[in-house]
């Protein structure tokens, strides 16, 4: 049996500012944009990933009320510490800045958090093995 994973759906209270979120902190862009039933269902990828991984935001959702203990997230990787920084500094000025820059042992790395227009928490990192900076493989 093969299996791959492709997607993750989540259901927004605002669609056009997720959109404008994951496109502006996570260089997403919108690569489907349709009608199903009632409901207008996006899809965003990254340039060059779309084929391999999508995220899908549908609207009319609840809202996330994450509490601060909850790590639950969505997990982008940087090209650097400094890039990390950048997105947490930005984010801190926009008051959405959850988990300050911090740096811890291997498979971790280096990280920030930060909360979407939904509430979901976002990572940034640097030094995780499944993207750039890792210095150790699975």
């Amino acid at each position: 049996m093969t299996v791959a994973l492709t997607h993750l759906a989540l259901h927004v209270r605002d669609i056009e500012a997720c959109i404008d979120f994951y496109a502006s902190y996570a260089d997403m862009h919108l690569v489907h944009d349709r009608i199903s039933g009632s409901k207008r269902v996006v899809w965003l990828a990254e340039k060059k990933n779309e084929q391999n991984f999508i995220l899908v935001l549908i609207p009319n959702g609840p809202g996330r009320a994450q509490s601060a203990e909850d790590f639950s997230h969505l997990g982008f990787a940087m090209e650097s510490r400094d890039a990390v920084d950048t997105v947490a500094e930005r984010a801190k000025i926009e008051g959405i800045l959850e988990w300050p820059p911090r740096d811890e042992p291997y498979p971790v790395g280096y990280y920030c958090g930060i909360k979407d227009p939904d509430g979901h928490f976002v990572e940034f990192s640097y030094g995780q093995p499944l993207g750039p900076g890792a210095s150790v493989q699975f």
